[in-house]
Formats: C-alpha cells, sequence, structure tokens
C-alpha cells in the first residue's frame, strides 16, 4: 500500500500487454529547479502508475498499473527505456509492492486474489482522507514472466509492502497478523517471521540498506488520547489516515529505532542511496498545492541536510536509485495528459 491510494487496478488480457498507449517521448522533462536531474524521460503514457523498482542488474522495472480495462492496479514489468510492458501479475484481485529477487529468477509482490478475483472495495471518503488496508492482501512470489505463483503469507490480516535486501536472504514487510500495522522480517522462502516493531500506530513502507544492515520505514504513532481512539476506530475497519508520517530507521534485527524527519507532514517511500549514508523520500512537507503536492527529499540517516529534488506541481513520489546510483526512477503527475494522471519517469542523476 505504497501510497498507491493517492491515485485514482481483472484485466482481459494475456500476460503480454503491449503498452499500446506508449508514445515517443525525447525532451528533458525536468524544471529548472531540479539541478540533480538530468535527462528526465517519460517511461509511460496514461492511467496510474506507480512504484517502479530496478532488478537488480539495472535493466529492468517492476511496477504497478491500473491501465486500459484494469479496475485496480496490476504488476507489471518493463524495460528500463520503457519497452517491452508485460503483466506479470494473475489480473485478479488488486496488487501493489512489486520487487525483484537479487537473482533476477524470481518477483515478489502483494495482492488480493486469492481472497476474491474482483476487485476490493474501494475506502470510504465520508471518513475524510483514507487508506485502505485491505485484510485480504498476502505476499505472493513468482517466475519474472508471471508463471509459478506461490503463497508466502498466510497470516490473517493484511501482509503487504514487502521488499528485499539485496543479499536476497530477508524480506522485509508490513503485517497486521497480531492486531496492529507492524515491520516485520523473514527469510527470503517465507520462513522465520521476525516482528521488528512494536509500538502502537502504522509502521510501513519498509527498505534495507545496501548493506542490509538498516531499516528505513515511514511511521505515525498516535500519542494522546484522541488520536489512539481515531487511530483504532479505523484500524478496525482496516483504514489509516495517511496525513501524519514521519521517517524512522532502525537496525536489521529491529533495535536502535529512531526518527529521523520531524516535518509535521506525509513522508512516505524512503529508500537509500546507493552508498547507505543517505535517504530519498516522497512528502508533502511546506506544500502550498494541498494534500496531494509532492516533492522529492533527500536526508542524512542522522536527519539532516534535508534538500529539495523534485519542484514539479503536482505528484512526484516512490524514488528509487539504480544499482549503480546514474539514474533516478519514481512516479510523478508532470506533463499529464489528463488530470491526475501518473506515469513512471527516469532520469540521470547529477551530483
Amino acid at each position: 500500500m505504497k501510497m498507491k491510494s493517492l491515485f485514482a487496478a481483472v484485466m482481459v488480457c494475456a500476460v503480454f500487454c503491449p503498452n499500446a498507449i506508449s508514445q515517443t517521448q525525447t525532451e528533458d522533462l525536468a524544471t529548472p529547479q531540479e539541478k540533480h536531474l538530468r535527462n528526465v524521460r517519460q517511461l509511460t503514457f496514461g492511467g496510474q502508475n506507480a512504484e517502479a523498482y530496478f532488478s537488480a542488474d539495472g535493466k529492468k522495472l517492476i511496477f504497478q498499473s491500473t491501465r486500459d480495462n484494469l479496475k485496480c492496479d496490476q504488476e507489471f514489468t518493463m524495460n528500463i527505456d520503457g519497452s517491452d510492458v508485460r503483466m506479470v501479475s494473475t489480473g485478479k484481485g488488486r496488487t501493489t509492492c512489486g520487487y525483484f529477487y537479487p537473482n533476477g529468477k524470481t518477483i515478489l509482490y502483494s495482492s488480493t486474489h486469492f481472497a476474491d478475483p474482483e476487485c476490493p472495495p474501494r475506502p470510504d471518503y465520508s471518513k475524510g482522507y483514507v487508506w485502505a488496508v485491505y485484510s485480504t492482501y498476502d505476499i505472493f512470489t513468482a517466475n519474472p514472466d508471471g508463471s509459478g505463483v506461490l503463497q508466502l503469507t498466510r497470516s490473517v490480516g493484511y501482509d503487504a509492502e514487502a521488499t528485499i535486501s539485496n543479499n536476497g536472504k530477508k524480506i522485509v514487510f508490513t503485517s497486521m497478523r497480531d492486531g496492529d500495522l507492524d515491520i516485520y522480517t523473514m527469510d527470503g522462502d517465507g520462513k522465520h517471521v521476525k516482528q521488528l516493531t512494536h509500538e502502537l500506530g502504522y509502521d510501513g513502507g519498509p527498505f534495507f540498506s545496501p548493506n542490509g544492515k538498516w531499516i528505513v520505514y515511514r511511521a505515525y504513532h498516535p500519542t494522546t488520547d484522541k488520536e489512539i481512539s481515531e487511530y483504532k476506530e479505523l484500524l478496525a475497519q482496516n483504514l489509516i489516515r495517511p496525513s501524519s508520517l514521519e521517517l524512522w530507521i532502525m537496525k536489521a534485527n529491529g533495535g536502535h529505532k529512531r526518527q529521523i524527519t520531524h516535518l509535521g507532514a506525509a513522508s512516505f517511500a524512503p529508500s537509500f542511496f546507493p552508498g547507505g549514508k543517505r535517504i530519498i523520500f516522497a512528502s508533502n512537507q511546506g506544500s502550498t498545492g494541498g494534500m496531494g503536492n509532492f516533492e522529492l527529499f533527500a536526508i542524512n540517516q542522522d536527519g539532516t541536510g534535508l534538500e529539495q529534488i523534485t519542484y514539479s506541481p503536482g505528484f512526484d513520489g516512490f524514488p528509487m536509485f539504480s544499482p549503480d546510483g546514474r539514474k533516478l526512477v519514481w512516479a510523478s503527475n508532470r506533463n499529464g495528459k489528463q488530470p491526475h494522471e501518473t506515469n513512471i519517469f527516469m532520469a540521470d542523476w547529477v551530483r
């Protein structure tokens, strides 16, 4: 659920789905203030596309998309130039959080398709802006072409937001198996599950550092009686309100937790720079354009050195560096042909 609910994914389609709405785009789509981004190019054209993550060899991306006949997100892969777009999930239920295993022979994603082949209902926005944490999400693996689907988690409640350490030995994910939204690790085959966070509130969106020693994540920990009551009431309905999220970091065993942002905003989708010393993330801190106006930022592990990376109206989020650190991929509203259209972009990184 890595912020996918910010975007407005049963497809009648073969496993290979040509990107019928792809176009040729050659101009640099960076804004003048985006000094770290060069040769910004658009990889998808139309629909809602998000959470694009690199394969270990830097040649492929896996991403989630609502396009064509889709009613909710499914997982796709493509080359880093936007070619050879293929659906790799089942086309049933809703999916999120696709990721490549480091060996390139397996993919990981979360899906509701075992519980129901139809898309789950959208959250009730009469309660304000909320995310749905669907209790029918479980974590699955598959071959890179989508075949050979295997279920890794079978607990009651939400299991999603999974990513993998660079050595492929550990998966980190968010689960509600023990009654609250906490972060867990498990082996790459789903065994030896360990709970890492125990604080009341939402802990999610975890990513390993390149050396596997640290995990960065987003969190909301209610403190007042009113906040606690509202959080528990929403959680009982499989909902959370994501308007206040801060970034935290902890050791891979769950120790030495510390908060690294104090922005009083919705900060999410953190991942590490290749060197492991800085973190890139999305936030609406300082936004004058409303809840949905997100930009990319960078920050040191100790919370110093906050720097804004993108300067584009609307949404910029889900950043990830290529393994060699030369490219950045993220999702953005820029250059959209329809209101709130979200596409995948890539840029050369300028230090």
